[in-house]
């Protein structure tokens, strides 16, 4: 990946490459017509393959809650402490692999490193169908969060490599909206598979299991000859849109081509942990983490808590992420629109507030089953903008890279939360200690998320007044994203 620098200044000669290739002025009429053409050739080529990455991800992660009612938890002799175990033993490894496997995505290219990691771990998901003891289980588990673990921020990284910043979050948001999607869809194909129990003298739930890890190993091992490395050297554009794509990312303080910006650094790591914004978001997608892997996980056996039973749990398991997956879709164009991603982070985590004090106050299970929908809207639909935030407010590459580890960082170790508060911690069908918690936490971040806003309000400011009392050749070389010329989108 080493064809693609990021920072976050803006040279002057950049603004005027958009307008102009090989010393000529391209017509509006042209301008508009490339703008058209190469972001409606990278949503052919890149966002279907980092879409289905993420939904195979967490398809094959949390398919293991359908397993778990279709008889898995029983057949393997497991208590409910050890299933939290189990789920924990995918979140270390995954934590662990996140950090150092952003930052090698660059130098290794996207090419080779994100295939292959679907692929090992298409074959490991594939092995818990036949695993036959409890041991067993937490070995595929642990070596299904080691292979994982990179992909999430791999994927947001990746295509933050492709678009403009304005037209990020959309794209965040189809693939990680693929989540939800992906939380529907486990239900629906795991009341089909359960029903070719016994067949070759495997249960259903380990069907769940080979089936669906079976593609994700034949997808990833395709994707080795499909997948662009990155916008100068992907083989559908031709020489001017790849110009136009390289000059818009450099207008946009994308690209650069500063080699030295991209450089390995540990000052820039370092300067991340100093980043207020960053810092004051990490609280936030921990309590996004805690929400969102709570219901992926537990929602089926909520379902079944709430009076539904057998493969009418699986289905009625279903509906709440449709509509999360619609809703997100919705919502990411708005934010991209009108850059707001604040607000809805701010209205999203007002969902997940009002969503838990309905399940914890209801007596009726429809009510209860009814606060699911905000819930689970709220939390995968907060999550884009959040990560998005992350990704557009910080640079260069390093710090960038960095950045968006540690988002991810801290939204799995909310993930480990939420497999003990939801499993031993707080036993069904009420699971008050969990409803409380996250109310508790989703008030907080609902205040973090408007603190942040104003404070990188009150940054955007301050750098407009620096702009007019000098130019930017007067600024330190290597400010990324602390540039006057850098601003925050809100």
């Amino acid at each position: 990946m080493g064809d693609l620098t990021l920072h976050g200044s803006v040279s002057p000669d950049s603004l005027k490459e958009v307008d102009q290739f090989d010393g000529q002025e391209m017509s509006a009429a042209e301008k508009a017509r490339l703008e058209q053409i190469v972001w409606r050739k990278l949503d052919r080529w890149v966002l279907p393959i980092a879409t289905i990455f993420y939904l195979l991800s967490f398809l094959d992660r949390s398919n293991i809650a359908n397993a778990r009612v279709a008889g898995m938890q029983t057949s393997l002799k497991m208590s409910n402490y050890q299933y939290s175990i189990a789920l924990t033993m995918t979140y270390v490894p995954y934590i662990a692999a996140e950090f150092p496997s952003n930052l090698l995505l660059k130098y290794v290219g996207p090419r080779w490193m994100l295939p292959t990691m679907v692929t090992i771990w298409g074959l490991v998901a594939t092995m818990q169908g036949v695993v036959k003891t409890y041991s067993g289980l937490l070995a595929c588990r642990f070596f299904l969060g080691l292979m994982e673990g990179g992909l999430f921020p791999g994927l947001v990284l990746y295509l933050s490599f492709f678009y403009p910043r304005e037209r990020l979050q959309i794209r965040v948001a189809t693939f990680f909206a693929s989540a939800s999607l992906s939380g529907a869809f486990s239900g629906l194909l795991a009341a089909a598979i359960t029903n070719i129990d016994g067949k070759g003298g495997r249960p259903g739930w380990a069907w769940i299991f080979i089936l669906e890890g079976i593609f994700t190993f034949l997808f990833g091992f395709t994707c080795f000859f499909i997948l662009p490395n990155s916008p100068a050297t992907a083989t559908f554009f031709s020489t001017k849109e790849r110009h136009y794509v390289l000059a818009r990312l450099k207008e946009d303080g994308a690209v650069s081509s500063d080699d030295k910006s991209d450089n390995f650094s540990w000052i820039e790591v370092l300067r991340c942990f100093k980043s207020l914004h960053v810092l004051m978001l990490t609280p936030v997608l921990f309590v996004l983490g805690v929400t969102l892997y709570g219901l992926a996980y537990f929602e089926p056996t909520i379902v079944a808590g709430l009076g539904y039973t057998g493969n009418k749990a699986q289905l009625m398991s279903a509906p709440p992420f449709v509509v999360a997956f619609v809703v997100s879709m919705i919502t990411a164009v708005i934010a991209d629109r009108y850059n707001c991603r604040g607000f809805m982070i701010i209205f999203f985590t007002f969902c997940n507030v009002v969503g838990f004090a309905m399940f914890y106050a209801a007596k009726s299970n429809h009510v209860r089953y009814g606060s699911l929908f905000l819930t689970i809207t709220g939390c995968y639909c907060s999550a884009p903008p959040a990560i998005t935030w992350v990704t557009n407010n910080s640079a260069p590459h390093v710090r960038r890279a960095t950045s968006v580890a540690i988002a991810f960082i801290m939204t799995n170790a909310g993930g480990i939360l939420a497999t003990w508060l939801m499993g031993s911690l707080s036993p069904a069908p009420n699971y008050t200690k969990a409803t409380l918690t996250n109310l508790i936490m989703s008030i907080a971040s609902c205040v973090l998320a408007c603190v942040n806003l104003a404070y990188l309000w009150r940054q955007n400011r301050l750098k407009a007044e620096r702009r007019q009392l000098m130019t930017q050749a007067d600024e330190p070389e290597g400010m990324g994203d602390e540039s006057a010329w850098f601003v925050y989108k809100l």
